[in-house]
């Protein structure tokens, strides 16, 4: 993103992912005629373009996790295969020995004639007991050998097929990345085409409608008294909380910049719990649990498709990693459609005693403070 695109973003302090209904997602559209369309409508296709974005890279993110479980996979089978072909090389040492010495010693004789005519018969039974003794050795090789020989080629197998998932994987997550590329050259190719006056417009529209959705859902009931966290849902929201001000990368992990999931993913992941990596996963997976029911640390996800999440604050706030070219910020638990909440610890216990962590002054204004300082998507470049 260019920083003539950044300073124009940072005087109008666009946000995104607002509470208008979502467009369906559709191929990367041409930046509008800005002498043609209200001021609604380029909001419209503003978000759009964030949310085609967002689900381009959470799609992005799902088959890097993935491909970073199918790596491990690859590199598991590899030792396996490796040992599995060492002890077969030693099978097969051990049964070329036996093969030897059973040439060598071979006789027509057989061992219970050798016996009838022995000298000493006490002394050929002992003989007869090591060489009973030999042949089940013999035997115990060659079932080793074959046996070492099936297990070599069923992880060769299981090998090849898993180095196949893991190129498959590596070229749809190719394709994803040019997809996020894409779409975020879409939006940076709206907000050049649109003057400072459109921008500011845009401000001022998004803020007050942003604050009209927060003051009908607060008036709605649907947030019930004050909910205390558990333990690990205080330690991920503190996580969060001191990522703020950090900027928001598509794909990120932290600790230097976050996505949405990332964020939470990586909050609940220092209090103790892992959970899913992407958003659609979080919904998909974490209990679902009434908006009445929300305690600080449960996620609020977004959105129809779940390309969107945040962590509840408390108030009727969340923290958020909200989009591309913005930083880890406190906003409006109405600031983007809701779809309903999930929480990663459901047999956590309240605390009984709770203080909230404390916020960086004009924190919990909602706005975007410090926008357009965020560093660029350049891994989307």
């Amino acid at each position: 993103m260019s920083g003539r695109l950044l300073r124009l973003v940072c005087t109008a302090t666009v946000a995104a992912h607002a509470v208008l209904a979502a467009v369906p997602a559709a191929a990367a559209p041409q930046p509008p005629v800005p002498g043609k369309r209200t001021v609604a409508e380029l909001l419209t296709d503003l978000r759009r373009l964030y949310r085609e974005a967002e689900r381009a890279t959470e799609s992005h993110n799902a088959t890097e996790e993935k491909l970073r479980k199918q790596r491990t996979e690859v590199r598991r089978l590899d030792t396996a295969l490796a040992r599995a072909r060492l002890a077969l090389q030693d099978s097969r040492s051990s049964a070329g020995r036996l093969a030897r010495q059973q040439y060598q010693g071979s006789t027509d004789i057989s061992p219970y004639v050798r016996l009838l005519l022995a000298r000493d018969p006490q002394r050929a039974l002992e003989q007869g007991h090591v060489i009973g003794q030999l042949a089940r050795e013999r035997a115990k090789t060659v079932a080793e050998l074959a046996g070492g020989e099936r297990k070599a080629d069923e992880l060769a197998r299981k090998a090849r097929t898993a180095l196949d998932r893991q190129l498959t994987l590596a070229a749809r997550q190719k394709k994803q990345r040019d997809e996020v590329r894409r779409r975020l050259d879409a939006v940076e190719e709206m907000l050049a085409s649109l003057s400072a006056e459109q921008l500011a417009a845009l401000a001022e529209f998004e803020k007050n409608g942003i604050a009209k959705a927060q003051k009908e859902f607060l008036a709605s009931g649907a947030l019930s008294s004050v909910q205390k966290p558990t333990q690990q849902g205080d330690r991920a929201l503190r996580y969060a909380v001191r990522q703020l001000g950090k900027p928001y990368e598509w794909g990120a992990e932290g600790p230097k910049s976050f996505d949405c999931s990332g964020l939470t993913s990586q909050a609940w992941a220092k209090a103790g719990t892992t959970i899913p990596r992407t958003s659609q996963e979080q919904w998909a997976r974490l209990k679902r649990i009434p908006m009445s029911a929300l305690r600080p640390g449960d996620l609020v996800v977004y959105f129809p498709e779940a390309t969107h999440v945040a962590m509840y604050l408390g108030d009727g706030m969340v923290v958020q990693a909200p989009r591309p070219g913005a930083k880890v910020k406190v906003s409006p638990i109405a600031a983007n459609p809701i779809l309903g909440a999930v929480r990663p610890d459901p047999d956590g216990e309240p605390l009984r005693r709770y203080a909230p962590p404390k916020l960086p002054k004009g924190a919990m204004d909602g706005s975007d403070e410090g926008y357009a300082s965020a560093a660029p998507p350049t891994s989307a470049r």
